[in-house]
């Protein structure tokens, strides 16, 4: 029998100290940058996540397969990482990740010299990764901008071990441009310099230089937070580890949440959210963060706002349908999720379930309906099915949520 949470509705005043989860992306590409250096990296706070600790395990694997369940960046990273470091490795994960696209990253590695098959469906993992053949191909490569920024960030970081090293062209609009920008500030820290301008990043051959480097707390965890004051009647809570000079395209979360009720007081060790006024109406392009779009989805839903949401195309392929699932669920809660042209308008409704009864939520197999669901706590009572998904890349979730008050009971 499957798992679930069952969150009764919290009426008294929230207010603690959380730490959230160290940021996967960062501790993620870090691991990437520490691997392909040939001095010493060290890395403080790395994330607990499964992703992360997956991206651990297999970087030091000597099998010849390295399974990386169902984690996107880890397939990403790997891809390219084991095509100038590790040859001859069969990379391959869940189900669902088969049927997450890679062709583009793989063609541009082709292109680079590298020699990759499929072993199911073309354009799909898993694949047997061999390195280079012989001499580097080409110096420039051109790839789609606005699919996935892992396969940009996967193509950056091998970039300065390349013996030519990479002119990498853009096309088209540029997505999730914050997740390129950590990238390059991470290499940067670590001593690779490059050049943009334009649709053009350029990174000539060099070595990462030894250094060590702190995670920041992840500011996509971060956001489940700003969604619970949102939420809740009375609330201050302070979030222990995040940046205002951040890395993290996430960090929009606190720009969002000034018109859903929300303001942030940055200080020394963390930021502080109290409650503010909200607005009637928002709208917001998620193209540079996508991650935040089921959070804030649902805090509109809950909270009777309007919401025109732009930037959601790359939903369609991440560990779920984000959008459809999203629209099932917030269904529940009486919202609708509508597409019109280039846009999807959420219009809150009535909830739909007798309000003596908790409203279900699936999960979908995705951490971050569960998280992006939960706080709804603050309104009903809800149950949410298959809570382990939360250890992808926030293990101690549930523990937090307790830890200011809500009761939570997994069973």
């Amino acid at each position: 029998m499957s798992k679930q949470a069952k969150l009764t509705q919290l009426l008294t005043p929230i207010a603690g100290e959380i730490r959230p989860s160290s940021s996967k992306s960062e501790s993620n590409r870090a691991l990437i940058i520490q691997a392909l250096s040939d001095k010493p990296i060290t890395l403080h706070n790395l994330s607990q996540a499964r992703d992360t600790q997956t991206m651990q395990r297999l970087l030091t694997s000597i099998e010849p397969e390295l399974d990386v369940l169902d984690a996107g960046t880890t397939m990403r990273f790997l891809v390219a990482y084991c095509a100038v470091k590790k040859s001859g490795k069969v990379i391959k994960g869940t189900e669902r990740m088969h049927q997450r696209p890679i062709k583009i990253l793989v063609e541009a590695l082709k292109e680079l010299g590298a020699s990759i098959k499929y072993l199911q469906n073309e354009g799909f993992p898993p694949v047997l990764v061999r390195s280079f053949s012989s001499a580097q191909k080409t110096d420039s490569i051109r790839v789609q901008g606005d699919v996935s920024s892992q396969y940009i960030s996967a193509l950056l970081m091998i970039a300065p071990t390349l013996e030519q090293g990479l002119t990498l062209e853009l096309l088209g609009r540029i997505g999730s441009r914050p997740y390129i920008n950590m990238t390059l500030s991470l290499m940067q820290h670590f001593g690779v310099q490059h050049q943009w301008q334009g649709n053009r990043i350029h990174i000539a051959p060099q070595a990462y230089g030894l250094g060590e480097y702190t995670i920041e707390s992840d500011w996509s965890g971060a956001s489940y937070w700003y969604s619970v004051v949102a939420l809740a009647e009375q609330a201050q809570i302070k979030l222990l580890g995040l940046r205002q000079d951040s890395f993290q395209g996430d960090i929009a979360i606190a720009d969002i949440m000034r018109h859903l009720g929300v303001a942030s007081t940055f200080e020394p060790d963390g930021v502080v959210l109290s409650k503010k006024a909200t607005d009637d109406a928002f709208a917001y392009d998620f193209a540079d963060c996508p991650d935040l779009a089921q959070t804030v989805a649902a805090v509109c839903a809950a909270k009777g706002v309007t919401c025109t949401m732009m930037g959601l195309e790359s939903l369609r392929i991440k560990e779920t349908d984000r959008i459809r699932a999203l629209q099932v669920e917030l269904a529940k809660v009486g919202a609708t999720l509508e597409e019109q042209g280039q846009q999807w308008i959420l219009t809150p409704g009535h909830i739909s379930s007798p309000s003596n009864q908790p409203i279900v939520f699936d999960t979908y197999d995705d951490h971050r309906m569960a998280m992006a669901l939960a706080p709804l706590a603050t309104r009903m009572d809800v149950v949410i099915q298959e809570p382990d998904v939360v250890n992808k890349s926030y293990p101690s979730y549930w523990q937090d949520l307790q830890k200011i008050g809500f009761d939570v009971s997994i069973s």
